[in-house]
């Protein structure tokens, strides 16, 4: 599908989940109840600072195992204009009882600052992590990411960083997982996602990971929901063929029955194939 030939309304209604999934709201409500109960579960440390306003902040489930377990970082969603990372702690369950230390990522929100301030608000925590990756009870050299929808775009973001620039390892991140993202920007700019997001051309090509497929020997997945819209799955499709076309480690997955919102229970489901290869990069499964 060329997502350059769809009108602003198609675009719309194929890349706006809270149109396209007429659940979005109820699931939205479950996340946050079921996120609720796990922090209750897990007991975490929670609203940890890794910058100086109020939502560069983070919470930390550490691994029963603790000291040098596998970090896993899970970005949120939400369009870089929505949520919170409190509504995603019940995908920590499984990545923590596996053995992994399990780090929800906040970050500022738009229209309050712009994408280019996101991005780097991200990279600044992932350096924080590796920096404090002793305190919070895991190994700072073993360091991976997911993210969900826009999170999913943080997290390649994050990967191709030139970390040695910043006096830190090249191969700092060890694995990305991608769940139903947005890897080319250039739609967004017709959307009304835009009145908050304030894309320019500009800052959409800069920001596509489509244009600037990291250069990274470390594993990729990426993976959408099976019944999602043929726009999202043709993000992930097009995204996985560039990365193979620039010969990374990259693997395509589409998860059976799963919509934009249903994705996040596969990843949080230890028997999903989802998060299967989650585990795997780890060497957890």
């Amino acid at each position: 599908m060329d997502l350059d030939l769809l009108s602003a309304d198609e675009l719309e209604a194929l890349m706006n989940p809270r149109i396209a999934v007429a659940e979005a709201e109820d699931y939205i409500a479950d996340y946050i109840q079921r996120s609720a109960e796990a922090r209750e579960r897990l007991q975490g440390r929670l609203d940890i600072a890794y910058g100086d306003t109020p939502l560069q902040n983070l919470d930390v489930f550490a691994a029963p195992e603790s000291g040098n377990a596998p970090i896993h970082i899970f970005i949120h969603g939400g369009y870089w204009r929505a949520l919170d990372k409190s509504a995603g702690s019940f995908v920590a369950e499984a990545l923590v009882e596996a053995g992994a230390t399990t780090v929800m990522l906040n970050h500022d929100l738009c229209p309050s600052v712009t994408l280019d301030d996101i991005v780097g608000q991200v990279r600044s925590a992932v350096a924080w992590i590796h920096a404090n990756a002793g305190d919070l009870g895991g190994d700072p050299n073993r360091i991976f990411i997911s993210g969900h929808s826009a999170g999913a775009h943080l997290a390649m973001m994050a990967l191709g960083h030139d970390w040695e620039s910043d006096g830190l390892p090249p191969d700092l991140i060890k694995g990305v997982v991608g769940v139903s993202g947005v890897y080319d920007l250039a739609p967004i700019l017709k959307m009304s996602v835009n009145d908050d997001v304030r894309l320019s051309n500009d800052m959409a090509a800069r920001n596509s990971p489509m244009l600037h497929p990291p250069a990274t020997s470390a594993p990729l997945v990426v993976a959408v929901g099976q019944q999602e819209t043929k726009a999202f799955v043709a993000q992930s499709k097009d995204f996985h063929q560039v990365c193979m076309g620039a010969g990374l480690d990259c693997q395509y997955l589409e998860c059976p029955g799963d919509d934009h919102f249903s994705v996040l229970y596969s990843l949080a489901n230890p028997i999903s194939g989802l998060c299967g290869l989650v585990l795997r990069q780890m060497s957890l499964a």
